[in-house]
């Protein structure tokens, strides 16, 4: 007998069967199906054959694969109990609740008294559907693999994309080509990592940013993770997210997984993109001040590093503010004796020899220019020579003889005395001082991977949003080493990465969009020769890229001349003027024809207005600029087009272009099919356009 399910919204349908009454499968994900579908017949011609070689039935690709049944590839569960004896889970269905948004499936092993349940939500609006799963037993057991949900791969798609990086250099994209086998990557680093971004998207033939179908899948945990998609011996392809394994390291009796938040497009990566983009900003962040515009952000840390001095820092705030910044945070440096990285971390009080007055001199000054105030903490971190370290070394996490990081170590966060230490000192900062912003920062990986630091470090921020709701979180981790899901729960913005090179920027920032909406994406306007590539890079096109996401500056202001401070100014300009609408866009990778071209265009919801950032990161093939095709505009409207920074053209730059001269008009159809011809430009500029639907 075939029991069937199904979720749908107007983009999708996601079917499930239970055969036999064994643990349902995922038998159709993809465009919708007619509401008549007779779904049990779907699921009979989803059989596979058998031939010779095989079985004589296929096994399941169940939500959670059993190995109990012969399953072929990996088991969605491996556990042992306390003696450690392997045991082989063998699930029957028991009950499937269902709501109009919402499944709930609970299955029984009677013979282990073990019991699974898989939750799946699907959200009509941003038509993500998020999922879970939970093991519960009857003793203590120990867990050493937990799949979320199973969902089966696309036959018609013949690569994968995952994201894979490395400090100044995350969002790098990994195309792999499904073959019989396991593409297996694996996080044991204790945080989300800069080398695996917990993230995949499978392109169907043909698919591009703007066409196609495409799938896409994120696991919301910071703790690491593992990822399996597998090609079966038969053809199958299975998809596994789940914590790390191993990362429990006692018995329990319940276990449960993170979120894995899955997305079908049939109009390209574009599809994926939007659907993640929209879900964080308006479903996961929890916003500090809804009707607040995001601030320009100032930070001061490639200006001063270390070396505070009040006078200085006064002088840097009020030529931050004068360009437009609107918040301003202090960096490392404020607290103990910490002149560079070998000592203090956890010593969480104002260092009396560089302010000797407190923050409050500095704080007030701040205000005084117009700026709101933030300041650095690291709070999971401790350096051996602290005073805390010397007064509790049990604190520390891992092996006494275990290797440094940054000159230091992680704090046992699994600890309780730990948390609350941290609390205390953390909130009476925040409770004596008009401060509304933290840069959370996290600048090692951990000496084991342990899920008990990750929910330790989720209890902290918590308590510390519960108890100071105005004061927004930023998640730093050596740049960009702990973005997800996850802690963006807990956080409203995130530093994409610790290099302020504008080009490495263009490049993260356009694929970080595939999962990241611009207004949670820290990206600053940096020192002119960075400080992290020794590349020296065009004021405007620092500018314009920082003003592609959540702005903000991170040099020292007094090192820009008269013109520097001029264009700068203009840009921030800008960007005040468009970030109300700017904050709900939908960012749109381009498929450029051209090669050295790196474009996105960002439009508002309701279609009425868009900004195109066209970034050349390299020498063209070719002479002249390609055309550039947009996206997602209404075919019959017509739209004005203009060239904002079109002074900036270089008098290499020699034709006569109607879009140099002022805006022009077209029809949406023709600027998605012809496309728009740019003027000739040097690597690493920018050409940036607004459009409006008249």
């Amino acid at each position: 007998m075939t029991k069937c399910w199904r979720l749908d919204d107007a983009r999708q349908t996601l079917a499930l069967a239970s055969m036999g009454g064994r643990c349902p499968q995922v038998i159709y994900w993809g465009a919708p199906l007619p509401a008549d579908e007779d779904l049990a017949a779907l699921a009979s011609v989803c059989t596979l054959d058998v031939t010779g070689g095989m079985l004589d039935q296929n096994p399941d690709l169940s939500l959670c694969p059993e190995a109990a049944r012969s399953f072929p590839g990996q088991p969605g569960m491996v556990i042992r109990d306390t003696g450690g004896t392997p045991l082989l889970p063998k699930f029957k269905l028991h009950t499937v609740d269902q709501t109009d948004r919402g499944l709930t499936v609970t299955c029984i092993d009677s013979t282990n008294n073990l019991t699974y349940v898989a939750e799946f939500a699907l959200d009509p609006d941003t038509h993500v559907i998020a999922m879970r799963a939970a093991l519960s037993a009857d003793r203590p057991l120990h867990l050493h693999w937990l799949a979320a949900p199973v969902l089966p791969a696309p036959q018609h798609s013949d690569e994968m994309i995952d994201l894979a990086g490395r400090w100044c250099g995350e969002f790098q994209l990994n195309r792999t080509p499904w073959s019989a086998g396991i593409r297996y990557r694996e996080n044991r680093t204790g945080r989300t990592g800069h080398e695996h971004f917990p993230g995949l998207l499978v392109p169907c033939f043909g698919a591009t940013n703007t066409s196609g179908e495409a799938y896409a899948l994120h696991y919301g945990w910071s703790g690491g993770h593992r990822m399996i998609a597998e090609e079966l011996p038969d053809g199958r392809r299975q998809i596994q997210f789940g914590h790390a394994a191993r990362m429990e390291t006692a018995p329990a009796t319940q276990f449960r997984t993170a979120p894995l938040y899955a997305v079908y497009s049939s109009d390209g990566l574009n599809g994926c993109a939007v659907s993640f983009q929209r879900h964080l900003r308006d479903r996961i962040v929890t916003w500090t001040d809804k009707g607040r515009p995001r601030p320009v952000h100032y930070n001061c840390w490639e200006a001063v590093y270390f070396k505070h001095d009040l006078p200085v820092l006064k002088d840097i705030a009020a030529r931050a503010a004068r360009l437009g910044a609107e918040r301003f945070v202090l960096d490392d440096g404020w607290f103990g004796q910490r002149d560079d990285d070998t000592s203090s971390l956890s010593d969480w009080e104002v260092d009396p020899r560089k302010y000797p007055d407190g923050l409050a001199p500095l704080i007030d000054y701040v205000h005084g220019q117009g700026m709101s105030f933030g300041i650095w903490f690291e709070p999971e971190m401790i350096n051996p020579n602290s005073n805390i370290h010397r007064a509790h070394p049990d604190w520390a996490l891992g092996a006494e003889d275990q290797i440094l990081g940054r000159q230091q170590k992680a704090l046992n966060m699994a600890l309780p005395q730990v948390r609350d230490f941290l609390y205390d000192r953390i909130a009476a900062l925040l409770a004596s001082h008009p401060i509304d912003y933290i840069k959370w920062d996290h600048n090692r990986v951990l000496p084991m991977p342990d899920a008990a630091q990750t929910r330790g470090s989720y209890a902290l921020i918590d308590r510390l949003r519960a108890d100071f709701p105005h004061v927004e979180i930023e998640s730093c981790a050596s740049g960009g080493g702990r973005i997800d899901f996850g802690i963006l729960a807990r956080t409203q913005r995130v530093w994409l990465s610790d290099s302020n090179d504008a080009l490495e920027r263009l490049k993260m920032q356009h694929n970080a969009a595939l999962f990241l909406p611009g207004a949670v994406t820290g990206s600053h306007v940096g020192p002119r020769r960075c400080h992290t590539s020794g590349r020296t890079l065009d004021i405007e096109f620092r500018a314009w890229i920082a003003a592609g996401r959540h702005m903000g500056f991170e040099m020292d202001p007094r090192e820009l001349s008269d013109h520097e401070a001029a264009v700068l100014a203009d840009v921030t300009a800008w960007w005040k003027a468009n970030r109300d609408w700017m904050y709900g866009a939908d960012v749109l990778r381009l498929d450029a024809s051209d090669r050295a071209v790196i474009a996105e265009q960002q439009q508002a919801r309701d279609g009425s207005q868009f900004v195109v950032f066209a970034g050349k990161a390299a020498t063209s093939g070719q002479i002249a600029p390609r055309p550039l095709r947009l996206t997602r505009l209404e075919p019959a409207a017509r739209y004005e087009i203009s060239l904002r920074n079109r002074a900036s053209a270089t008098p290499l730059s020699r034709g006569t272009l109607a879009i140099k001269e002022g805006p022009v008009t077209l029809t949406g159809a023709a600027l998605m099919q012809n496309g728009l011809t740019l003027p000739w430009s040097f690597p690493e500029s920018i050409w940036v356009l607004e459009g409006r639907r008249l």
